[in-house]
């Protein structure tokens, strides 16, 4: 039989595999975080005819004459661009910008994906939509994250309580007027909180001096019971600067403890009063009411008192050759022995992109490729149809010889 009869087969078989490849992609257009692939085509072995001869006795050499055997599939690779970024919205969602997968766990195996579409399941674990549930590091208990440890299931503790912060600390700022009359006072306020996290409120008052007429007398009263109360006294200099740093110290007689009134941000420069409370370190009990994810990838909860906590860490792997990864459905890869071993790490670290919350990465494809894709593939299959046809005229023409 013809030679060319089996090289035109190979080449439609290889065909029919470069036109698989590219309906695959071309399928997936829409599929969240899919990368597309490319068929790489190479020759198969080649039969010797003549083989090469050296240069000898003033004659040249000659090259070997080989007759190729057809064509193969040498590989099917896949293209990890960056795929375009769609909006959504939803706070779960999340794309990467630049390299690197989410690390997800499918029933005991760890699998890695570009796919950034996960919710919260009944257990408060995120998840995607497959239940594949993303991988992290959670907070000890002074609230830090140790990314050394073994990952494991990033949760959302919906329950979680913030407990209450007692007050240990006020700062005052603003001007009081060194024009002011002898006697006059100002009296400002904050709200405070003691060890159950119950509010009080601290009050503050100012009683201008006559003499010094720079000095001004601070009396410091709460509303406990019975109240907190301590008296001093600040002295804004002659230019009204404040160079004094006055700090006063409040004793707590139902705890033990204190709180430190900070009045070295007061001056007392002549016009308007503006003296008033600019912040206390204090809160009552708090519960979880939304959460946030950074771009480095910490999910942060907020809690009803305003007070924010990192609950967790997600994890991010990179790999030495991602395109040795194997695809095993759903959107998701798992680790291959040209891979490499995933490095596992924080977004933004060891050349692991950063998260783009509220937005997914959609499918690298390129339509007007794979449309071209498909003129070639169809061409080339039909040429090397064109070759089995005429290597079947030519087998006619033997037959026919014996006529």
């Amino acid at each position: 039989m013809l030679r060319s009869l089996f090289t035109g087969i190979s080449g439609l078989r290889t065909h029919q595999q470069m036109m698989d490849v590219t309906a695959n992609n071309i399928a997936n257009v829409n599929t969240t975080g899919f990368k597309s692939s490319s068929a790489i085509f190479q020759d198969t072995l080649s039969q010797m005819v003549t083989g090469a001869g050296a240069p000898q006795a003033g004659n040249g050499g000659t090259n070997p004459s080989q007759i190729g055997l057809g064509v193969q599939l040498s590989a099917v690779t896949t293209n990890f661009t960056q795929g375009s970024t769609q909006v959504t919205g939803r706070s779960t969602d999340m794309m990467i910008n630049g390299d690197g997968f989410f690390v997800v766990d499918n029933k005991g195996e760890q699998m890695y994906t570009r796919a950034g579409a996960f919710s919260f399941d009944a257990d408060g674990r995120l998840v995607n939509p497959q239940g594949m549930v993303m991988q992290g590091w959670g907070t000890n208990a002074a609230g830090l994250v140790d990314t050394k440890s073994v990952p494991g299931d990033v949760t959302l503790p919906i329950s979680t309580l913030r407990p209450p912060r007692e007050t240990d600390s006020t700062i005052f700022a603003g001007n009081l007027p060194k024009n002011a009359a002898d006697g006059t006072e100002i009296t400002t306020s904050v709200k405070i909180y003691d060890q159950a996290g119950a509010e009080k409120t601290l009050s503050v008052t100012f009683t201008k001096d006559a003499a010094p007429a720079t000095t001004w007398q601070v009396s410091a009263t709460d509303t406990a019971t019975p109240p907190n109360t301590v008296t001093g006294s600040v002295d804004l200099g002659a230019n009204g600067a404040n160079a004094h740093n006055t700090v006063l110290t409040m004793p707590i007689a139902d705890s033990g403890n204190s709180i430190t009134i900070d009045l070295t941000r007061v001056t007392g420069f002549a016009g308007q009063n503006t003296v008033a409370p600019q912040q206390q370190n204090g809160s009552g009990m708090g519960s979880l009411s939304s959460f946030s994810i950074s771009k480095d990838g910490l999910l942060v909860g907020v809690f009803s008192n305003g007070q924010k906590q990192t609950l967790a860490q997600l994890a991010m792997a990179n790999f030495n050759n991602p395109p040795g990864l194997e695809k095993a459905g759903e959107s998701v890869y798992r680790a291959s022995v040209n891979s490499g071993e995933a490095q596992l790490g924080t977004a933004g670290s060891g050349g692991r992109g950063f998260l783009q919350g509220q937005a997914l990465e959609m499918s690298n494809v390129d339509l007007g490729q794979e449309f071209t894709n498909l003129v070639v593939s169809q061409r080339g299959f039909q040429a090397n149809s064109k070759v089995i046809t005429t290597a079947d005229e030519l087998l006619q023409e033997l037959v026919n010889m014996k006529r």
